[in-house]
């Protein structure tokens, strides 16, 4: 029988990799928290007309559907490429319910139906952070804060990493008043989305294909360009777009009351792909531009409101672990939550066989992560697999336990060991010498 291979963009977790994917959700989990967010997760696959509803049907390719074989309506099933709609979905059927603003946080598995390619997996696990009721700059800032927070304990500087930051409201009023029909800034988005993956003249021809007008190709060649909010104030034309500049002015201020304004930065190129962004927008990069955003995010106020619930602002962002952990083996800040023994015992002597057991079992029921070896093999053997297990101490039961209930305690850091009584030991393993 021919072996089968996994499927191309997914992952298998052996145990040390396993180890590196509990570290990443742990230090996300902890910063979600710390951040005052709360943790909610929904179904795997969802009705297919959740993300057809909100993205169109050409998300339909993008995506792995399966017809709903245990259902009477016909309606197709899709796994789910994102969390957003499966939030809305949820905060809809409960918003009067729940207090303001909602502050949550979810780990999702998701599935895309793309191409795999280096950064950019057809599985992959995501940090998705949302605060929903809140039209506020606070909940903006708090929003790239608490993905810079998350950053920042990793070891990751500002010289490392950097949030570029934009307002999809301000650039559509600007866009606009240099002549642009509101029906083709779509189009625009995604020019200017496209812009940082080309060089100069891949851009330049590009852009000339999508804008057939030379003299609003020009003006809008000459916005992309812009490198400062300054720079924008002259060009500001009605109030929605000094609104769209005077919000993200003070997001740029609380950002740096926060003590993470190193970390950001305006660039007027940052768009976000998903067409219900509303207001200021952002993603995350690092410095060297060698890999994909980090993370991506912005205010989404429609999003409730389009999928049949009520008009309530929001904004959030999502943070995949396929580039991070590129970016951090970059880096050697790579880690693992390894798992550990608290005791491995170590059996010297046939006859202690049901000793042995005893005392693993009184351990285990204590809370205490206990193993031994199944195998009747020497002390040193033993050790190394303690070792390999990466247990804490070590119980050696040998003559002395039965001649006098004795056992060896080893740390196995340190390598200090000390002979106890195994009853006083087993009542209270909490006190262990050489701890």
């Amino acid at each position: 029988m021919p072996k089968i291979p996994p499927v191309k963009g997914t992952r298998d977790f052996y145990p040390a990799e396993m180890a590196i994917r509990n570290w990443i959700a742990q230090g996300w989990r902890e910063v979600s928290q710390r951040n005052g967010f709360v943790e909610y997760d929904g179904p795997i696959f969802e009705y297919l007309q959740l993300y057809t509803q909100k993205s169109g049907d050409e998300i339909v390719s993008q995506l792995f559907s399966i017809p709903d074989r245990a259902a009477r309506d016909g309606r197709d099933l899709a796994i789910r490429p994102e969390i957003t709609p499966t939030l809305a979905r949820m905060v809809n059927q409960q918003i009067n319910a729940l207090p303001r603003p909602i502050k949550w946080f979810s780990i999702p598995r998701l599935c895309r139906a793309e191409r795999p390619q280096r950064g950019r997996l057809r599985e992959f696990f995501q940090w998705n952070i949302d605060i929903i009721g809140s039209d506020s700059v606070l909940a903006d800032a708090e929003s790239i804060f608490t993905a810079i927070d998350y950053l920042r304990s990793l070891g990751l500087k500002a010289s490392d990493v950097v949030a570029r930051i934009s307002s999809r409201s301000m650039l559509a009023e600007l866009l606009m008043a240099l002549g642009f029909a509101r029906e083709d800034l779509d189009k625009i988005y995604v020019l200017l989305d496209k812009r940082p993956k080309m060089t100069e003249s891949e851009f330049s021809k590009y852009a000339a294909e999508q804008i057939s007008d030379a003299d609003l190709l020009d003006k809008m060649m000459r916005l992309e360009a812009v490198q400062s909010l300054d720079e924008l104030e002259p060009m500001l034309q009605s109030d929605a777009a000094r609104k769209g500049y005077a919000d993200l002015c003070e997001l740029f201020k609380t950002l740096k009351a926060l003590g993470v304004g190193d970390y950001c930065e305006f660039d007027i190129k940052i768009v976000r792909g998903l067409a219900y962004y509303t207001g200021p927008v952002f993603e995350i990069f690092d410095r060297g531009k060698s890999l994909r955003a980090l993370c991506g995010g912005g205010r989404y106020d429609n999003l409730l409101s389009s999928m049949g619930g009520p008009q309530v602002p929001a904004t959030g962002f999502g943070m995949g672990d396929v580039v991070l952990e590129l970016l951090l083996a970059e880096k050697g800040l790579l880690r693992s939550e390894a798992s550990h023994l608290d005791f491995f015992v170590i059996n010297a002597d046939t006859e202690l066989d049901d000793k042995m057991l005893m005392a693993v079992s009184r351990l285990r029921s204590q809370g205490y992560a206990t193993a031994f070896s199944y195998k009747k093999t020497g002390v040193g053997k033993q050790f190394k697999q303690a070792a390999a297990q990466n247990a804490r101490h070590t119980i050696v039961m040998g003559r002395e336990t039965i001649e006098s209930n004795q056992i060896t305690l080893k740390n196995m850091a340190d390598g200090s060991q000390k002979e106890l009584s195994l009853d006083k030991f087993l009542e209270n393993p909490e006190e262990i010498p050489n701890s």
